[in-house]
């Protein structure tokens, strides 16, 4: 290919390679030819040449050699190779090239030229890729070209001293006066450019800021002659009269106006008048009010202006172009806490997003419709949420469920139905418990979930603790929110062991559906040996903390049957006093003592196992005073909880505890003050029988003694393995106390007999007592002295 080949030829050449090899091999030859010529003193083609190399620049090709080229041509007197050498300089050069200093006295030169377009071509240079010491050199010149008589000049200088104030933000009170005086001008060019300018100001210096708020009539005046002037066909976009320059003037006006009453009042009529009188029907209309809009609401505008501005936003959600809706609710989103109510009337629309088959407007639907629920409207908002969970994308339901039941929570006892992330299920059982009204349909919604889908871990916990509770609501197939479905024992039990066997079900799942198989014992009648089946496989399960709920439910079937369904009756109503606790209280409390109409509050009774001791228990009898409705879950055991079925199995680390269960398994049991039962945990009982080992006897000791209810304590050595304690118990309280029992578990290392007791009935003002005889033998005489004293340590 000859050097002297026209630019077009070149590009018809490169565009005709069939290979990018082919490419590179054409490229390589012209551009070797470009440096030869380059080195010829007397070249008459070096704007041809460097226009071929910066086409090779545009296509990614190295073209840094004619760097020095723009340099000599910037120095040219001929307009022809200046215009060619500016251009390269804007694309080859950058502030990090040394090159680039040289080239600043060219353009000082440039800029006192008597040629506008000369000085044109040097003041783009300067904005395009001015470096902070060339501006700092140049801005005098800028300045003085600001205030000269030629428009087409001011209008590219304004637009330079932009780059300078961002390049060095000192020099911007260079331009303060002549930036102000550019407001006068007549032409477009020039206002668009003042504008730009002023706008820079203001955003980079607090004090320049105020100083341009006094220019806030000026700009009002103006866009008040852009909007009601007539067709003006040098500046007009589809009916509008230069848009470009209405948008600025609006953005400059939202800064002036920003926590300023007297310049916010100064332009309400001016938006007001903008926002009822631009056509809606075009895109460049919407641009301007999109940008009204905005300023109405940055600055400290009327009321019903406001209402204004979100009505057309409201407007904009009935476009057929998604980035106008998206654009409109993503403001409605930052004002539904200030403008609730205004954006709560396009609540219908806002819901018809939902339905958007874009991704993007979607989730801005999403987030907006959660935003609006309040409580006068959560039940119809939750109808559609709940009809938009069922169909939406997977990655937005995480997010879409807990935003519900987050909202549920709030102002309606609602469920919602879907994915709910792991932090939530406590709190959604809490709320599941509080709602009793609701039981029967969380129950059928939440059993239909199950069958459909067992991959969301978090839903099917909650559905297999719904299905434990009130799996009897489920049985009888009357839900008035839902249409009957006939379910039997058989299928509930299917339905669980589908979730037990499962791959995808995690170790507490696992947890959760064989706690409700078990629950579901006292709830049905005819599959009893069923459940009691499915719970004795895994007994020998290699997850521990299943393994002992399965020994142990094993051990209500076997030798505690008389207590089964005591202890896994329904759960009471759950307080919910903190984060993260589904029953009121943190982890590692033990049971509370519940008072009549109220739970105190801070009463730890069971002390807290040592670290690394998991044989501690085994060493210890303990006994408790229980109620014979015991809640569901006393039966599982960390550590020698309430009856240990296990006999001092070792306990295991705390995993998720199913049915709502803090790490302790212990509940308080609310009753009525007149059949009042106290459950009592007796943290004194470790230290008494230990003490009561070491010497031969002790004398009376009270050891519980709070809501009128007293304990006392007395033992009697027999032997060396042998122990009496004597258990009385009376009622000090107004009200007398029904069905008191006394009861006792201990570790397998002791053996314990418990004689009848005087009675069940605690009559008012100490009117009897109850006693009880426990006879204790330790026949393997377990070193108690020196686990007496780890607990006092």
């Amino acid at each position: 290919m000859s050097p002297s080949v026209p630019l077009q030829e070149m590009i018809r050449a490169i565009r005709s390679a069939r290979t990018q090899c082919e490419e590179r091999g054409v490229i390589q030859r012209e551009c070797a030819a470009i440096r030869a010529q380059f080195r010829q003193v007397d070249n008459g083609a070096r704007s041809h040449n460097l226009a071929k190399l910066l086409y090779v620049h545009m296509l990614g090709y190295p073209a840094h050699f004619g760097q020095m080229e723009c340099v000599r041509m910037i120095a040219s007197p001929r307009y022809s190779e200046k215009r060619v050498g500016y251009l390269g300089a804007m694309m080859l050069l950058d502030e990090k090239q040394d090159a680039s200093l040289l080239i600043t006295n060219s353009i000082k030169n440039d800029l006192s030229h008597s040629n506008q377009y000369i000085q044109s071509l040097a003041l783009c240079t300067l904005a395009c890729m001015g470096s902070a010491e060339m501006c700092r050199d140049l801005a005098p010149e800028i300045d003085r070209l600001l205030r000269a008589s030629n428009s087409y000049i001011k209008k590219k200088a304004a637009l330079c001293a932009v780059h300078i104030v961002r390049k060095v933000q000192d020099l911007g009170e260079l331009f303060v006066p002549a930036a102000r005086s550019l407001l006068t001008e007549k032409n477009h060019g020039v206002l668009h450019g003042a504008v730009v300018l002023i706008t820079e100001l203001c955003e980079n210096n607090p004090e320049t800021l105020e100083r341009f708020r006094k220019t806030v009539p000026d700009l009002v005046q103006i866009m008040k002659s852009l909007v009601i002037s007539g067709y003006s066909p040098e500046h007009d976009v589809a009916g509008i009269s230069d848009p470009f320059l209405q948008v600025r003037i609006l953005r400059l006006l939202r800064i002036l106006g920003r926590n300023n009453e007297a310049a916010s009042e100064a332009m309400n009529d001016l938006l007001a008048q903008v926002a009822t009188n631009t056509d809606s029907t075009k895109t460049v209309g919407n641009a301007v009010l999109y940008e009204t809009v905005l300023t109405v609401l940055d600055i400290k505008s009327e009321s019903g202006l406001r209402v204004l501005a979100v009505n057309i936003l409201g407007r904009f959600l009935l476009n057929n172009d998604r980035n106008i809706r998206y654009i409109a609710m993503t403001s409605l989103q930052k004002i539904v806490g200030t403008d609730h109510i205004a954006v709560q009337r396009h609540r219908g629309t806002i819901v018809d997003c939902l339905k958007d088959q874009d991704a993007s407007v979607k989730r801005r639907a999403l987030e907006l419709s959660l935003a609006l629920v309040s409580a006068s409207n959560i039940r119809s908002m939750m109808k559609e949420l709940l009809l938009f969970l069922s169909s939406c994308p997977l990655e937005l339901r995480a997010q879409a469920a807990s935003g519900i039941f987050n909202a549920a929570e709030r102002y309606f006892d609602q469920l919602p139905r879907g994915d709910v992330r792991d932090e939530t299920v406590p709190n959604l059982i809490q709320l599941i418990t509080n709602t009793s009204e609701l039981h029967c349909y969380t129950v059928h919604k939440l059993y239909r979930a199950l069958l459909t889908d067992i991959s969301q871990q978090s839903l099917v916990q909650v559905a297999c603790w719904c299905i434990g509770e009130y799996g009897d609501l489920l049985l009888r197939g009357e839900c008035q929110e839902t249409e009957p479905v006939q379910v039997t024992e058989d299928n509930i039990l299917d339905a669980l062991e589908v979730v037990l066997q499962s791959h995808m079900s995690s170790p507490a799942t696992r947890g959760f559906a064989l706690t409700a198989t078990m629950k579901l014992s006292t709830r049905i009648t005819d599959n009893v040996d069923r459940i009691r089946s499915i719970v004795s496989i895994y007994g020998s399960c290699i997850d521990v903390e299943l393994q002992q709920r399965a020994v142990e439910y094993n051990a209500l079937f076997k030798k505690y049957d008389h207590m089964r369904a005591a202890v896994l009756e329904r759960m009471p109503v759950i307080e919910k006093n903190s984060p993260g606790h589904t029953n009121g209280e943190s982890a590692g409390e033990a049971l509370k003592e519940v008072q009549p109409a109220k739970v105190k509050q801070g009463d730890s009774l069971l002390p807290q196992q040592p670290a690394n001791q998991s044989d501690f228990v085994d060493h210890f009898p303990t006994i408790v005073s229980t109620a014979p409705s015991l809640p569901s879950n006393t039966a599982s055991t960390a550590g020698g909880d309430l009856l240990d079925l296990l006999g001092g199995f070792e306990p295991t680390p705390p995993a998720p505890a199913p049915q709502g269960l803090t790490s302790t398994h212990t509940h308080t049991h609310t009753h009525t003050q007149i059949s009042m039962i106290k459950c009592i945990f007796l943290q004194c009982c470790f230290f008494c029988f230990c003490f009561c080992f070491f010497f031969s006897t002790v004398p009376t000791l009270t050891v519980y003694d709070k809501g009128g209810v007293t304990l006392t304590l007395s033992c009697e050595k027999q032997s060396n393995s042998g122990l009496i304690v004597t258990l009385t118990a009376s009622n000090s309280t107004d009200s007398d106390i029904s069905g008191f029992t006394l009861q006792a578990a201990v570790p397998k290392s002791v053996q314990l007999h418990m004689k009848a007791p005087s009675g069940d009935f605690l009559p008012a003002r100490g009117a009897a007592k109850v006693t009880q005889m426990v006879v204790l033998n330790n026949p393997n005489k377990v070193g108690l002295q020196w686990l007496w004293l780890q607990t006092q340590s």
